[in-house]
């Protein structure tokens, strides 16, 4: 019995695996993803500049044989700060859409098995939460905890919560009721069992495209926080703070915003491209 359900569970990973390289959108996400992750990893160690070194003698300088996108308001070498922006920038992102996807996926178990007063009880205080808009609550969170990086998550993820705590809900209610649930009760499985070894596994891949999507989002609220004087603050060379640095020379050198920005673009275009591939390699519905 434990070799058939090995052997259906590595099959059902080899469709998937399968489908997702038949989608061009996965393979052009994929790679664009892998290339700015490596750029951003191993790009920094072979700049010739440091991170905060600066030159007086190249302030505002524009993109150039010397420095391929230029220097910033400081004479610093924007290319070197992107790359060093860019792990902070990612980072960001996939531990704020994380950190949301699993508190929201906690929540979402616990009220769609045990329902009732516990059900109406979280819903209400969800219903509550998402008529904030979020991006006020980012401001409201960072503003009281302070800039930094978990202090930022922290404030990015909060908003991330609602949505993935209903789509698990419903997940969890459409399948409670199946016979193979029944089973697992009828054999005295624990409540904690029933729901994360046999329910989640069932509901949990429209949370897996969610919180794909989810990063690019984090990316764009973090440079967004940034650039308004909150999250991740200058010397530390996040995009968002890159574009908060470079906002008052806009008409004069106009690389200072196109840099960043193209580099946030590109991230979200590619996370974005990644989620609709693995939407189609794991919705049943649009198998062929």
């Amino acid at each position: 019995m434990q070799n058939f359900s090995k052997n259906k569970k590595m099959q059902v990973a080899g469709e998937f695996l399968y489908r997702l390289q038949k989608s061009w959108s996965s393979k052009l996400g994929i790679g664009l993803l892998v290339l700015i992750v490596l750029l951003c990893l191993i790009g920094p160690f072979f700049s010739p500049y440091g991170i905060n070194e600066i030159d007086l003698s190249s302030i505002y300088a524009g993109p150039s044989a010397k420095h391929w996108l230029g220097c910033d308001t400081m004479g610093r070498d924007m290319l070197t700060r992107l790359l060093y922006g860019g792990r902070y920038s990612l980072a960001l992102g996939l531990v704020t859409a994380l950190f949301g996807a699993v508190l929201g996926t906690v929540i979402g178990c616990i009220a769609g098995y045990f329902g009732g007063k516990t059900e109406m009880m979280l819903m209400r205080i969800m219903d509550v939460w998402s008529a904030l808009p979020s991006l006020m609550l980012c401001i409201l969170i960072s503003a009281v905890l302070g800039s930094g990086f978990f202090a930022t998550v922290l404030a990015l993820s909060v908003g991330n919560i609602p949505n993935g705590m209903r789509m698990v809900r419903g997940q969890i209610l459409s399948e409670r009721t199946k016979e193979y649930i029944e089973a697992a009760i009828s054999i005295n499985c624990s409540k904690t069992v029933v729901m994360f070894q046999h329910l989640l596994p069932n509901v949990i891949q429209p949370m897996i495209v969610n919180t794909t999507m989810g990063i690019g989002s984090a990316i764009a609220m973090a440079a967004s926080l940034s650039y308004i004087g909150l999250g991740i603050q200058p010397p530390d060379p996040e995009w968002g703070a890159m574009l908060a640095d470079g906002k008052t020379y806009v008409y004069v050198y106009p690389h200072l915003i196109l840099v960043p920005g193209i580099a946030i673009a590109l991230v979200v275009f590619g996370i974005n491209l990644l989620g609709d591939g693995l939407r189609d390699a794991l919705d049943p519905k649009l198998r062929d």
